[in-house]
């Protein structure tokens, strides 16, 4: 299956049905009066999160979304059929912008959540509607409202608890595949991930989700390489786990260059909490290893831990580390819920 996180979607609600303009007309009933049906409502654009899709593929082959119009209405007091509606089916996590694809218009994030896009025009009133003692034969009927015609962005952001950063061949997509059972590529050359991957991991029990993007460059900011988009992929995160290849021959600047392009991209995902990682220590001997983890200490202003995704050297010690800022975070957001529950709490003497 194809991986697509960005896409473009023209949608338009049906417009409403007109009214009708009729008189009773039967046998031995002279003046029957009026009696046109309303119009029917037209469809709605609706979009809902569901559960088994992990990519937007789908609207690359149709990106045209057009909810059937309402009828019209009919003589004896018949109302038109209504339009039916459509439901845009989304993976959880999709963020629906407008057409500047800055204005976010919803963020559907748990499954089974719905937003309506486009609402359906109104029927007109039949004549019907208009009759009165002082006018008791009305011509008049009202037209069906138009529907909404838009164009809207379609934006995937994968949810996982872990974010992997790192420049190419940092060994993040080795890092993956030795901790869960995805199986991502892996080869020893630069811009072997070309999409992000999602993989379970386990560690005393306990189960969370790990996303692998591209590798990040200097200027991918700028455009350069992949460029910076999935870094997106990354922003619901709880914590950030920056692996540094201990054998690029400088580990600092390549610490330098992934923080910056993280500084450079904006949100809230440079203020995430964050582990840094020297990898591929099993090349290096005990004294190379103490010498590059005082300097990236020195350059990060934290601690750094080392580990092996190659030989799985540490790899239990980094993955119990990334479960208790996973830990820190739910507890913190279950702490902010509490405390808007207690302020929603209406004052009782």
């Amino acid at each position: 299956m194809k991986f697509l996180d960005l896409t473009k979607v023209y949608i338009r609600s049906g417009g409403g049905g007109g009214g009708c303009v009729s008189f009773r007309r039967e046998k031995f009933i002279e003046y029957g009066g009026p009696d046109g049906g309303d119009g029917g409502n037209g469809g709605s654009v609706w979009a809902e999160a569901v559960d088994g899709l992990n990519t937007l593929i789908d609207f690359r082959y149709q990106q045209h979304f057009f909810a059937k119009s309402g009828q019209a209405g009919m003589g004896s007091g018949r109302t038109g059929a209504r339009g039916d509606d459509i439901v845009l089916r989304v993976p959880v996590g999709t963020e629906i912008m407008d057409e500047d694809q800055e204005t976010v218009i919803a963020d559907l994030t748990e499954v089974g959540q719905r937003v309506l896009l486009a609402k359906g025009g109104n029927g007109g009133w039949g004549n019907l509607h208009f009759k009165s003692s002082t006018n008791q034969a009305p011509r008049r009927a009202n037209p069906g409202q138009p529907g909404i015609e838009r164009t809207i962005w379609l934006r995937l952001k994968l949810i996982a608890d872990v974010g992997l950063l790192g420049l190419p061949n940092a060994g993040k997509s080795t890092f993956l595949a030795a901790t869960s059972n995805a199986r991502p590529k892996i080869a020893d050359y630069p811009f072997t991930t070309l999409y992000p991957n999602l993989g379970v991991v386990g560690v005393d029990g306990v189960e969370f989700v790990v996303a692998d993007i591209p590798g990040l460059i200097e200027g991918a900011s700028e455009g350069r390489g992949l460029g910076d988009l999935f870094l997106g992929h990354v922003e619901r995160c709880a914590v950030l786990l920056h692996l540094v290849d201990g054998t690029s021959g400088d580990p600092v600047a390549d610490y330098e260059t992934i923080i910056g392009e993280v500084e450079a991209y904006g949100g809230v995902l440079a203020d995430k909490p964050r582990i840094t990682v020297l990898n591929k220590i099993d090349t290096m001997d005990s004294e190379e290893r103490g010498f590059l983890k005082d300097e990236l200490e020195a350059a990060v202003g934290g601690p750094v831990m080392l580990m092996s995704g190659a030989s799985q050297e540490n790899v239990t010690e980094v993955l119990r580390a990334l479960r208790s800022k996973i830990d820190d975070n739910r507890l913190r957001i279950k702490q902010e819920a509490e405390e808007e529950n207690e302020d929603d709490t209406p004052w009782q003497p």
